[in-house]
């Protein structure tokens, strides 16, 4: 895939509004998020703060979202990105989907992650613990993993590893009903932290230990110290400045991920905020 201008992730107010104003600058841009846009907007009740549209549901303010962007032609990738690296003129995002995705900036707006990392969880992530199935199967041919899934949606990804992997443990982190192949053992257990043992991994559960050679940990979505690594962060915010730009040059962060208040109006005018700056951070590099 060629290299965009601008990388959008998340399709929240705030990725949409980022997504609306690079398109109207001119940018080649990537949105990379859900097709349904934000799941927590659609299941507001009644909005009573956004400019012009006077106590609008969160359905119809999607919905009009959604009518926006299919108006400019702005398609959306159902991708989701693990890991951000600044490569010094670009960035490089990489799916879990395997494909590596390039832009010369990119906008942070996917939210807020509601889970705090295991212990040890980030001080092993590369040496055995992983947050994407399809990326490090092959690793873990012949090899007992154990996955931590916290939706029913990453079951998909026990199963693709049971396709390579010798043997298969799954926690979900969520009541709904296992929907997995008998060869996949299901363990209700909450774990409590994740350590190393020489070249096995141990997951800490409150009921016990469970020893294996590698550990996925499959979230809705990551950290954003974790998501882009050098960036500058204060609990789970990204630092940015009035104009959305992080301590990255060429990246910028907008919405809820950029602090409180957690508010559709303010997550909007942000987007438009980190896209201007992302906008004119690329003019003057190119006029350089």
């Amino acid at each position: 895939m060629d290299r965009v201008d601008i990388a959008i992730i998340g399709t929240g107010p705030a990725g949409i509004s980022a997504a609306i104003t690079s398109v109207i600058r001119n940018k080649k841009i990537l949105l990379l998020g859900s097709a349904d846009l934000s799941a927590k907007m659609r299941k507001a009740q009644e909005i009573r703060n956004y400019p012009g549209l006077p106590a609008v549901s969160g359905e119809a303010l999607s919905a009009a979202m959604q009518e926006h962007l299919s108006s400019m032609g702005i398609e959306i990738t159902e991708d989701k990105i693990i890991s951000v690296y600044a490569m010094g003129s670009y960035f490089a995002l990489q799916a879990a989907s395997g494909i590596m995705y390039e832009a010369s900036s990119v906008i942070l707006a996917a939210g807020v992650t509601a889970a705090k990392p295991f212990p040890g969880e980030e001080e092993l992530l590369g040496r055995g613990v992983s947050y994407c199935a399809t990326c490090d199967a092959p690793l873990c041919r012949g090899k007992e993993v154990i996955v931590i899934g916290f939706s029913p949606d990453e079951e998909k990804e026990a199963a693709f590893l049971a396709e390579t992997a010798s043997a298969v443990t799954y926690i979900p982190m969520y009541r709904q009903e296992v929907q997995l192949p008998e060869t996949i053992r299901v363990e209700r257990a909450r774990p409590a932290g994740i350590a190393s043992d020489g070249q096995k991994r141990i997951v800490r559960t409150q009921e016990g230990t469970l020893t294996c050679d590698a550990v996925f940990v499959l979230r809705e979505s990551v950290s954003a110290g974790t998501l882009v690594p050098g960036l500058e962060t204060d609990g789970p915010h990204v630092k940015v400045d009035l104009q959305m730009r992080t301590n990255l040059p060429g990246c910028y962060a907008c919405g809820d991920i950029a602090g409180k208040p957690y508010q559709y109006i303010k997550a909007a005018g942000q987007g438009n905020t980190a896209a201007l700056s992302a906008v004119s951070d690329l003019d003057e590099k190119k006029d350089s």
